[in-house]
């Protein structure tokens, strides 16, 4: 018997596997946070398969999502990005993944780490929602709308609320699994 999932991932043995490994999967780990962050900053405008598909030329291009070392990035290895054909080469979202990862090590200082911040915006808990149809899930909220804010006033770049609502779903901060998915009761 065929697993019911969200509409969305299927057909695609990429999609279908982030879908049931990933997706909605509350992460509080920094290190998968800010792997999620960029990922959501350069899908802004084109599809998430695309995303997903250079996933791996995005983790060796910028040294595994380390924050530390991208923080570093001088303009040499900038342009080296920007002549990567493995990744997005949009000149705006690769600095903007620089001085991201320097907002990210503020957030850290000031807040313990991005995870207590992050997670602050819906009281260190997921929110469930109860979808029957993909579809019906919003493209942005309220509390994406204030966290997109916040993160502008901290310096992050290409944040805009349905870029934040997206990573809040990707890393579970909201269940927008369809109820009849399998993924539903376990995230």
């Amino acid at each position: 018997m065929e697993k019911q999932r969200c509409g969305w991932c299927k057909g695609d043995s990429l999609y279908e596997a982030y879908h049931d490994e990933e997706w909605g999967s509350p992460v509080k780990e920094d290190d998968t946070l800010f792997e999620f962050l960029v990922l959501e900053t350069f899908q802004a405008g084109l599809s998430w398969i695309t995303i997903l598909r250079k996933r791996e030329n995005f983790r060796k291009a910028f040294d595994n999502f380390d924050y530390k070392k991208i923080a570093l990035y001088d303009e040499n290895k900038i342009q080296d990005l920007l002549q990567d054909a493995g990744i997005i080469r949009n000149k705006l979202k690769v600095r903007a993944t620089v001085s991201n990862a320097l907002a990210f090590m503020n957030v850290q200082e000031e807040f313990g780490s991005f995870s207590n911040y992050i997670w602050g915006f819906v009281n260190h808990s997921p929110l469930k929602s109860s979808y029957e149809h993909y579809k019906d899930a919003p493209a942005t909220t309220k509390i994406s709308d204030a966290l997109s804010k916040d993160l502008k006033k901290r310096g992050f770049k290409f944040v805009g609320s349905t870029v934040v609502y997206a990573f809040m779903q990707a890393v579970g901060m909201v269940n927008d699994h369809v109820v009849s998915c399998f993924r539903y009761d376990e995230v």
